[in-house]
């Protein structure tokens, strides 16, 4: 199986970057742009794969392959931000590391997600490096939309746009790599609107396909300001309880090899070195935990979002496939007691509390906010 295999539905993509890994100068900047759920990083690291690969076509099969795919590679840096911007500092550190020349292959390889996270003054100081980086350096930008990226950037990287993939390769995704039977599988990846990442992980945990439809249920019990307000603090507290447990096992599991890899004692006190260094990992891990949870009350309003998107084809007639097909009785029903022009101006409400939960104000009282008007 080879990298190009995990790029799913991008056949032109594909091919594009099969061309450049095959250049003998290949393009020393390139955007990845596309929808959420598209594959911008999966499509960068399986360039990178495909730059390193000791065969020269990203196998997949030998060491430098897999290695660069999975981020471990000794020439390939995958940045991913902790914070809801990239920092100065984490950009001046970036530019730092692509000065150094490759230890084990032919090329530097630096990958950042999440580059519309940077602000302008942060792409400033990643700009001259972008522009005329040293000859084994090749950067690969990660972004939803050219538009999400500053021009002076933008314009010279090399352009990589994909596409949201189909729900059949999706589902062919699951069925190969984890063996999820088909049936789930194609429902998954229904409801996941072929997000790849949230389709797997609803195929994979029981737990998160009965969160998320706890979620898109909401609307059906809400019939008064009353129950609009016990909804809204459901939906928050469902959100929160969930992200608390993705921080909480990862920062038990980086605390712990952080003692092991300082040598910590393990019992009795620990030395003021290796405490300042736990200090240090608490500090970043409240700034992920944040950026989690905000994520996560994201990702449960898109999926309240597709109850009301599903509401608005019925009313409309489009005939378009509902993505909450298992409710379709009591989505018809739902939709004959309102207006589209009502249902509208809930997906209204619902998008702008997820441009609000992205500053600092109340998510619980954003929520409560929103659920009073969309009742």
């Amino acid at each position: 199986m080879s990298v190009w295999d995990e790029v799913v539905g991008q056949p032109r993509v594909v091919e594009q970057l099969q061309r450049a890994a095959r250049d003998n100068d290949p393009t020393h900047a390139w955007l990845f742009t596309g929808p959420p759920g598209s594959g911008r990083s999966t499509a960068a690291r399986a360039l990178a794969a495909a730059l390193l690969c000791e065969r020269g076509t990203g196998c997949g099969q030998c060491h430098a392959c897999r290695t660069a795919f999975a981020g471990t590679h000794a020439d390939v840096t995958n940045f991913v931000t902790e914070n809801p911007q990239i920092s100065i500092e984490e950009a001046r550190g970036l530019v730092v590391k692509a000065q150094d020349r490759p230890s084990v292959g032919s090329w530097r390889i630096m990958i950042v997600e999440d580059a519309d996270r940077m602000t302008e003054r942060t792409s400033n100081v990643m700009l001259k490096s972008i522009e005329e980086p040293p000859p084994h350096t090749i950067w690969l930008l990660c972004a939803p939309s050219p538009m999400d990226v500053l021009v002076t950037i933008r314009s010279r990287c090399r352009a990589v746009t994909l596409k949201v993939p189909s729900p059949e390769d999706v589902a062919a995704l699951l069925v190969a790599r984890h063996g999820v039977p088909q049936q789930r599988a194609e429902q998954c990846a229904r409801l996941a609107q072929c997000h790849v990442g949230v389709a797997t992980r609803l195929a994979l945990y029981d737990d998160a396909r009965t969160r998320r439809q706890e979620v898109v249920s909401l609307p059906l019990s809400m019939h008064g300001v009353t129950q609009a307000v016990r909804a809204a603090d459901r939906l928050h507290r469902l959100a929160v309880d969930e992200s608390a447990a993705d921080a909480e096992a990862r920062n038990d599991e980086e605390r712990a090899q952080l003692l092991v890899s300082m040598g910590a004692p393990e019992t009795g006190r620990v030395p003021p070195a290796i405490r300042g260094a736990l200090n240090r990992l608490e500090a970043d891990q409240k700034r992920r935990s944040r950026r989690i949870q905000t994520d996560t009350l994201d990702r449960f309003l898109i999926d309240l979002t597709t109850f009301y998107r599903d509401v608005l084809s019925v009313q409309l007639g489009t005939g378009v496939a509902l993505v909450n097909g298992h409710l379709e009785e009591q989505i018809r029903g739902y939709a004959t007691n309102s207006a589209a022009e009502q249902t509208l101006h809930r997906i209204d409400v619902i998008s702008e509390t997820r441009q609000r939960i992205r500053t600092n104000v109340s998510a619980q009282l954003a929520f409560e906010s929103m659920m009073v008007s969309i009742v």
